[in-house]
Formats: C-alpha cells, sequence, structure tokens
C-alpha cells in the first residue's frame, strides 16, 4: 500500500530521534539501577539517570512545543480508524511520558529530601522530606515507566508494520529521506 508521501520537517525528525536516544538511554539505566543493590554503584549511575532525566526535560518541553507549532503529522497511508486512534494515542502518550517521568523523577528525588542536582551541580538543595510529593512522585514514575516501556514497544511495531506490511516507506520518512 503506497502512500501520499508527506515528508516530515527536520526539526520534527531530529527532536524524534534525539528524544528516542534520550528515552532509551535513562529508560535503560533506570531498569539498571533498579536491579543493583545499595551502594556506590547504584549512587553513581542514579546521578547519571537523574541528570540526563533532567536535561531530557527540557528536550522534551521544545519538541511539544514544536508539536503544538507543527500541529498533528498526517498520516502516511489510509489505515483503518481504530488504527488511526491507536497511533495517535500512543504519540500522545509517548509525548505525554517524555513530560511526565522527568517530572516525577524530581519530584521523588525533592520529596524524599535528595534535592536536585545536574551533573553534580545542585540546583535545589536537599531537605526535610515530604513524603505526599515523594510518594506520588514514585507511584507515577513506577506506573509511568511500565506505560511507556507499553507505548513504546507499539510504537516500535507500528512503525515495523508500516515498513514490512504497508510498505509506506515511513523509515525513510524518519529519515528525512
Amino acid at each position: 500500500m503506497k502512500s501520499n508521501y508527506a515528508p516530515l520537517s527536520k526539526p520534527t525528525i531530529v527532536f524524534h530521534w534525539l528524544a528516542g536516544l534520550f528515552f532509551l538511554t535513562v529508560l535503560g539505566l533506570g531498569l539498571y539501577m533498579g536491579e543493583l543493590p545499595k551502594g556506590p554503584a547504584k549512587f553513581e549511575i542514579m546521578d547519571w539517570h537523574k541528570s540526563l532525566g533532567f536535561a531530557f526535560l527540557f528536550l522534551a518541553l521544545a519538541r511539544v512545543v514544536w508539536r503544538l507549532y507543527e500541529g498533528h503529522l498526517p498520516s502516511l497511508s489510509e489505515s483503518h480508524t481504530w488504527q488511526d486512534t491507536l497511533a495517535k494515542g500512543i504519540h500522545v502518550m509517548l509525548l505525554l511520558a517524555t513530560v511526565m517521568m522527568p517530572v516525577s523523577g524530581m519530584m521523588m528525588s525533592i520529596g524524599g529530601g535528595h534535592g536536585l542536582d545536574f551533573f553534580g551541580a545542585i540546583l535545589v538543595e536537599g531537605g526535610e522530606k515530604i513524603d505526599w510529593l515523594g510518594g506520588l512522585g514514585h507511584e507515577v514514575h513506577e506506573i509511568g515507566a511500565n506505560l511507556v516501556i507499553l507505548a513504546l514497544l507499539l510504537h516500535i511495531a507500528g512503525a515495523l508494520k508500516h515498513q514490512f506490511k504497508n510498505k509506506d516507506g515511513l523509515l525513510s520518512r524518519m529519515l528525512g529521506r
């Protein structure tokens, strides 16, 4: 099934791949860190996870602003309404998650009394625990991570479907060709 080729803007392509790279890196660090026993190695990975997550927040916000400016991306090919709705829902979920995950991580850190630092530079001084903030951040972060993994797998499955079943040039489009 060939499509009406709708090229994507350079910023859209760059934001997509940068966000994907950042997201997978931070997610991978988070999953790895979760398996480590408490100790220096875990805390070092946690510092990287938090700092990269904080940096990712700015990329995510810029990406959301760009998406609002550019509008909804046109479909590449004709598909069933339920598939179109699912694809749009997954894209919205991933966009929201790119903001929600770093914010909930910051809530956990500040709520846990650890403050907020960025590669060693203290941005928010640690202080007393704020149990409700840390607890809410933890719940959102934990549930969000599971939902993000599901959405990411569905996103990749959809891309592969477009590429190999629909043969509509989706990957070429996402590479700017």
